[in-house]
Formats: C-alpha cells, structure tokens, sequence
C-alpha cells in the first residue's frame, strides 16, 4: 500500500509534528534502543516549547542535551530507570528518578497516576493493512501511547517487525514522520572478563537443562551467558533481550521446547544491542513481545516452571538486604526488574533467583559484600526475597537460613582479604558465636574439581562437595539424625552431643589438603540436606587416616566405596600414598569396603579395634570414581 496516500492528513515534517506540543505538556518518550532519535531533536530545537516534562525509562539521546543550561529551563527529566548514558547527568541532580516496578509503570499510565498529554514512540514500515510495530520497545511503551492525548510516530524502516503484542495500527496515530536512521545501539562493557568467567562458572552449576531463564538488565549478566553453552532445551521469559543471547539460540541451547508458559516461544519486551540483534527478531516468529505488565508480573512469571531469575546488584549486605538502584545517596540505575522476577522465580514450581555481581569495586578497594549497605543506598530488594547469591568466589545460599548463617555464607564468598573483617563486625552486632573463626582467606576455586555426583540404584542423585563453614547448622542437623549405632560404630562412643563448639572445631581444622572432609547431599522438598560426611587427616607426610559415616538410610548403596575412591583421588593428588583406617571389629560393612578396594591392606587387630594400613599403589583395579561435575572453562 502507498502508505502516504492511506491518511495523507497525518504525514508531517518531525518540526511540523512536535510544533504541536503544547507548553507544559507531559511527553512520555519509548524506551531505549526503540527512542525516536528524530523527534527527540526536533523537540529539544524547537525553542518555543517551554516547561515540557519527559517521561522515560532507559533515556539515550537526550544524554547529548542534559549538560546545556538551556535545555535544563524548558525541560524536566523524570526516569524510571538511569542508563550509564545518563547517570553522570543522575549524580548532579540534573534529572528525577522515579523509583517503581516494572510491572507496575504501566498502571500508573492507565490510572492517570502519572497523566501523559503526549507520547513519542517509533514504530516499523506498516504492512498492507495498516499495521506497524513498536519493534524493539514494547515494555511500557504500549501502555504510553495507549494512554497519552496525542501520539507522534516516527516511521522508521529500519525498525524491525516483532511478533506479539507490538502492533499499532495508523488509525491509533495521530501525526506520522518519516525518516531514516540507525537505531539506538547499546554494546555492553566487558568489564573484567576473569570475573565473569568464574562468576559465570558458578551461575551454570545451578542451571539445569530445560529451565526458563530469565536475564537482567546490566553488563554482567550478559557477560555470564556464554557459559551456559552446554545446557540443553533452555527456555526464555526475560524484559530484555541483547546480543549475548544470539549464540544460544543459534546453537539450539534455547529452544523454548520445554517451557510451561508459552513454549516454543521466547518472551520478551524489548531489545537492547546492535544491528545484528535488531535483524535477528525481525520478523521471527520465535519471539513473543508483550509489555510490561504481561512479562514482568509475578503471577504471570510464577507460570513458567522452573524460572530461574538471573540479576546483579551494586552491593549486598550480610543479612542479605541488595541495593541495586543507588551508590550512596547517588542514584546510579532502578528497581527495573529485579524484585518482579525475584518474587516471580520464588513462586514458580521448582523455581528461584540468583543475584550476581563482583565481590569488590574500585580496583578491588571496596568490598561488594558489606557489613551493612552503605548510608543512602536504597533496599531495593528486601532480605527475605533472596536466595542465591553469586561471586567469583562460590555460592551463597540465603533463602531460610538465620541471620548468622548468612553471615557464613555471604562471608565465604566475598573477596578473601574482605573475609575476617566482616565476620568482626558480625561479631560486634552479636549476629554470630563471639568465638566464631571467619572462612578461609585462601581462594577455594580449586575446590570445584573435587565436586562430583552419584546416582543410586533407586534413582536418586547425591552430590558430593567439600565442607564449608556455611555448612554448621546442616551438619549439626545430620549428625543428630543419626542412630545411636551408626554414631558408635564412628566414634567408637555413644557420642550425645554435636554442639556449636564441637561442629566449628571439626570445619575449623579443615584446610581442604592435609585435612578433607567432604558432604553428600540430597533434594529433600526443595532443599539439600547431608546423608554422609567422609573425612581424611594427616597422619604423616605420607599417610592420613580415613573416616566415614552414612546416614543409615543411604547405607549399603554404594554411597562408603564411591566417597572412598573419591578420596583416594584427592589424597593423591596432594601427594599422600596411602591411607590408615580404625574400625571397630563388629563393623563388618565398613571393612568390607576398605578390603574391596584394597584387598591386600595390613590388619592389626588390638582387643575390638582394628587398624587397616592401605597402600595406594596396591588399591583394586577400579581406577578413579566415576564423578560427574563441571570446571571452570578455559
């Protein structure tokens, strides 16, 4: 169709169009990469529009204004989100930030909360029916123009056509300008590769094949993505998509198959990246747009099984409080989406959240894991809405745990020269033990390869690790699930107590080479619980003495000769050759597996105790236990 001759009447230069603004109007502006560039410099020319207040989220072109005097008397900025375009502008007070979620913006259109007199959007070429579309900017952008008195257009054939709930008829337009331009491109910074390597290492051991993710605003985030390039089947509910998700599509690694909302659909509200990107959702039915309030509501969210929400934050508290929109008192980006997929992901079956970030800023100075946020910053996620948080240095665990246990284990991931000083100030605000020895200040990323799993002959998997501080509570809770004779048959004592003292001093005097200890656990009701501890001491430069306990409903599977050969493995690589055992004589199964695997060890017996010597080199044909885990890719 001759689009020009469809409505003649509405087709305008971008200075006749804005020129119908009036003086003290409300102009919502689309979002982002999907900004009309041209409107917007029209706009900000036309000097006789005076005491204009813009609404935004992720603002780019009006950057290159912000710093002029002039522009500052005839315009006032409100955001809902500060990109890095715009923050320098954010830090001196030259724009409002309006803190709200997502899913939310939308209402306060609807409601006339926030009255919108005037919309500038950009939209597509229309097809033969009259249809546009919003391309890469959905998100809040539909609700703006629904909801704004006027709407200008810039038609640019260089948007893409998005499926889903993008489409704009030129009948809801009411003055259309036509022009040509590149699109808005954002590149994300790669900031330090080596900590998103490992970051990225840890964020995919907790990705299981066939989960829907969910991807947040951010450099880091899309600097993990490519390390979930061995997943399988993974599906996509997310606001944002950017370049760092091409990969996984082209190599079927997101295929949507398997997704319980939508499948075989990834669903989205906007593009963020470069020309590559914006060509490759042109016209692809594999992506499904739809707003804000449809992609970022919780309820909607909590429909995809197994959502796993992926998010940063600037830094992170040891009760677990996140900021992620402010530095300070400096307003730094938005709420965005986090705490709608945050609360989305807890309420999907099988589902949960991961917030990543470094564990230091400013060269490595300042410490992301603080003893408390620091003064100004805002809470943009509450304590009780986190579950996993990620650094290059391992993984916490918050969701249910007591305020001393996240001190453990928000302490344990932090930089190591951080470690000790958090655990005093813990100490000081009584949040954990006086006498409580702080986490290694070694990096633990070695401990990676000693993970490995084992899947019984009843079809459960138990996955093995080494011992961590943050393990206390768990560990006290297994060893009184015990029976008082599987307890004697360790001990060689009806042992009663495994008090605080007596859990620290066995982890305490773990140093993961001359002393090991390593934990199976298994899903029990959405959480991990131990069913066996396997330990080895030094003994001398050679030797170390090997001890186990299994839960005794685990027993007689396997479980004692598998973590046996597991620490053989490990023995030997820090250079030991063989290993002692004392076992009483009526433990017949245990010394059935220190004889299966090395069945020429020395016996000596004294009363009921018997002492096994066992030589390495002499140890059964079974070579290395078969371990199933991931290392940190090259």
């Amino acid at each position: 169709m001759d689009i020009k001759e469809y409505c003649p009447e509405k087709w305008f230069t971008a200075e006749e169009a804005v020129a119908k603004i009036q003086n003290g109007s409300r102009v919502f502006i689309s979002t982002g990469c999907g900004e009309p560039q041209h409107l917007i410099r029209a706009m900000v020319q036309d000097i006789s529009l005076q005491d204009i207040m813009i609404y935004q989220m992720l603002s780019s072109t009006l950057a290159t204004f912000v710093d002029e005097p002039s522009f500052l008397k005839r315009f006032s900025l409100k955001l809902f989100f500060i990109s890095a375009r715009i923050r320098k502008a954010a830090f001196e007070g030259k724009i409002d930030y309006i803190p709200a979620y997502l899913s939310q913006i939308p209402a306060l259109f609807k409601s006339h909360r926030i009255g919108l007199d005037v919309a500038l959007i950009q939209v597509s070429l229309p097809d033969r029916y009259g249809y546009c579309s919003l391309g890469v900017s959905v998100d809040i952008t539909r609700s703006g123009m629904d909801h704004a008195e006027m709407v200008i257009a810039q038609v640019n054939p260089r948007m893409p056509r998005t499926w889903g709930d993008s489409f704009v008829h030129l009948d809801e337009i009411d003055y259309l300008v036509m022009h040509d331009e590149p699109l808005v491109q954002d590149l994300p910074q790669d900031k330090d590769p080596e900590v998103a390597r490992r970051i990225g290492f840890y964020v995919s051991q907790l990705i299981d094949d066939g989960a829907t993710l969910q991807v947040g605003f951010g450099n880091l985030p899309n600097a993990i993505l490519p390390y979930l390039n061995f997943k399988k089947d993974l599906g996509l509910h997310t606001q944002v998509i950017t370049d760092g998700l091409i990969p996984l599509f082209e190599k079927k690694i997101i295929t949507n198959r398997r997704k319980s909302l939508l499948p075989g659909r990834a669903v989205a509200s906007l593009c963020m990246g470069t020309d590559r990107l914006y060509r490759y959702v042109d016209d692809n039915p594999m992506f499904y747009f739809r707003s804000s309030e449809f992609v970022n509501d919780p309820l909607e969210i909590a429909r995809n099984d197994h959502l796993i929400s992926i998010s940063s934050a600037l830094e992170v508290d040891l009760t677990g409080q996140v900021c992620s929109d402010s530095m300070g008192y400096l307003f730094y980006s938005g709420i965005g989406d986090q705490v709608d997929f945050l609360r989305g992901s807890a309420m999907s079956k099988g589902g949960f959240s991961i917030v990543a970030l470094p564990s230091t800023a400013q060269n490595g100075s300042v410490s992301r894991i603080v003893p408390h946020l620091n003064e100004g910053a805002g809470v943009a996620t509450t304590r009780g809405d986190v579950n996993f948080v990620i650094t290059e240095y391992g993984i916490a665990e918050l969701m249910g745990k007591s305020i001393s246990q996240r001190v453990m284990e928000l302490s344990q991931i932090a930089h190591p020269k951080f470690r000790k000083d958090l655990v005093g100030v813990a100490k000081t605000r009584h949040y954990i033990f006086a006498d409580q020895l702080p986490p290694s200040q070694a990096d633990l990323l070695f401990l990676e390869n000693y993970k490995s799993a084992l899947t019984l002959k009843n079809g459960k998997t138990i996955e093995f690790r080494p011992l961590l501080p943050s393990d206390e509570f768990a560990y006290r809770n297994f060893f009184y699930s015990l029976q008082e004779k599987s307890i004697y048959l360790r001990f060689f004592q009806n042992k009663k107590l495994f008090s605080h003292e007596i859990v620290q001093k066995h982890w305490a005097s773990v140093d993961y080479r001359k002393n090991m200890s390593l934990i199976g656990l298994f899903q029990r009701h959405g959480h991990k619980e131990i069913m066996a501890i396997a330990s080895y001491a030094e003994e001398s430069n050679t030797r170390a003495e090997v001890a186990f306990v299994v839960r005794e409903d685990f027993q007689n599977m396997g479980v004692a000769g598998y973590l046996l050969g597991v620490l053989h493995r490990i023995a030997e690589e820090n250079g030991y050759t063989g290993f002692t055992a004392a076992v009483l004589a009526e433990n017949a199964s245990m010394l059935h597996v220190f004889k299966k695997r090395y069945p020429d060890a020395e016996v000596l017996q004294e009363g009921s105790e018997i002492t096994l010597i066992m030589e390495f080199s002499a140890a059964a044909g079974e070579g290395s236990p078969t371990t199933r885990h991931e290392r940190l890719p090259e």
